[in-house]
């Protein structure tokens, strides 16, 4: 990534380019390993999600250690036993908890059986895009943002939503069961709503109560701390499910195959799908620099984020139906993507008129 300003329209750009390709090569993964046939491994969910997370963790985990990223420029210490400890530790901390619970989920989401792939996305995508708006409400009602949401945002929200609508309800189940009528896909679903709108609102605190003249990009101090953290919480959940599984003799349909993951990995197949499913710890990096992003509100930086993941999702499923005979998109499919690149007009408008506002503070 070149040295452009933190808060700078290019900057935005190397981003979301940067997200758009990874997220590509994960949607392709997810794609790729949980398909079956022409020497495809047809891998279970769980299997892949071992693997993919086990390996997305660990680099990102290992490179914020090495880069020193949890270094902190706290506005404030507080005493914690015999240290002073920054006191953005006491929500960082958490949010990193709430990405744990997020990391396994969205590869469940996929997992499910009977539920198609695209309206699993579409649904993640769109309830990140309301919880980006609400967050913007609550803060700026707090006096914690200062800057108000364009009419060109909120449009964008409107058109987003209508691409993810149609989606929903037009026909984009491909004639698959509907999410809202699987009990376990809608835990898993409230599961990562919930734990998202809080990540969301911690990560729009931290970014409002910076210091504004700060030269030093804090979000790499967030994003290290709250990996740690994740990374500490997914440890301890598969340490447990080893120990329930092995000691108590706990198995079903997901723990079986997760600990068969562990214990007796996929011949040939388990090392290639760590390999090429890291990168959605590369898309982390990403993700959150975009949603964090200096200047912007947290329904411009929501609806860059999930609109570019949506895009990505679609070129994704051109190019493993080109390349695996997977499906191809339907009519239904490219109405919605009409209403994302409307959806992203509208964005571009307001990004224009923020660089311009942002030039007049500086």
């Amino acid at each position: 990534m070149t040295q452009t300003k933190l808060d700078s329209t290019k900057r935005l750009g190397e981003l979301s380019f940067g997200y758009f390709i990874f997220y590509i090569i994960t949607g392709l993964s997810v794609k790729f390993f949980l398909s079956s046939g022409a020497g495809r491994p047809g891998l279970n969910g769980m299997e892949y999600l071992f693997y993919s997370t086990f390996a997305s963790t660990m680099i990102v985990t290992a490179f914020v250690l090495i880069k020193r990223w949890f270094r902190i420029d706290s506005i404030r210490r507080v005493q914690f036993g015999k240290y002073m400890v920054p006191s953005e530790l006491k929500y960082i901390l958490p949010s990193g908890v709430f990405t744990a619970v997020i990391i396994p989920t969205t590869t469940l989401m996929y997992s499910f059986k009977g539920i198609s792939v695209m309206v699993a996305m579409v649904l993640m995508r769109g309830s990140v895009i309301i919880i980006s708006r609400a967050v913007d409400a609550i803060q700026i009602k707090k006096g914690l943002l200062k800057k108000k949401v364009y009419l060109e945002e909120n449009i964008g929200v409107v058109f987003a939503l209508l691409a993810i609508g149609i989606k929903i309800f037009g026909g984009g189940a491909n004639g698959k069961a509907s999410p809202f009528a699987s009990l376990p896909v809608m835990v898993v679903f409230s599961a990562y709503i919930v734990s998202y709108a809080i990540r969301i609102y911690i990560m729009n605190y931290y970014k409002n109560t910076r210091p504004h003249d700060s030269k030093k990009d804090n979000n790499k101090s967030f994003f290290a701390i709250e990996q740690i953290a994740s990374t500490t919480t997914l440890s301890v959940v598969v340490i447990a499910i080893i120990l329930f599984a092995k000691l108590g003799g706990v198995t079903g349909d997901r723990i079986t195959p997760f600990v068969d993951a562990i214990f007796q990995p996929v011949a040939h197949w388990w090392y290639w799908a760590m390999i090429v499913g890291s990168a959605f710890g590369i898309v982390a990096f990403f993700s959150v620099f975009i949603f964090m992003f200096k200047g912007r509100t947290a329904t411009f930086a929501g609806l860059v984020n999930r609109l570019t993941s949506l895009i990505a999702g679609t070129v994704s499923t051109v190019i493993f139906a080109v390349a695996f005979g997977g499906r191809f998109p339907v009519m239904i499919d490219w109405i919605s993507l009409l209403f994302i690149i409307i959806a992203i007009a509208f964005i571009a408008f307001a990004e224009k008129k923020r660089s311009k506002e942002l030039a007049m503070e500086n």
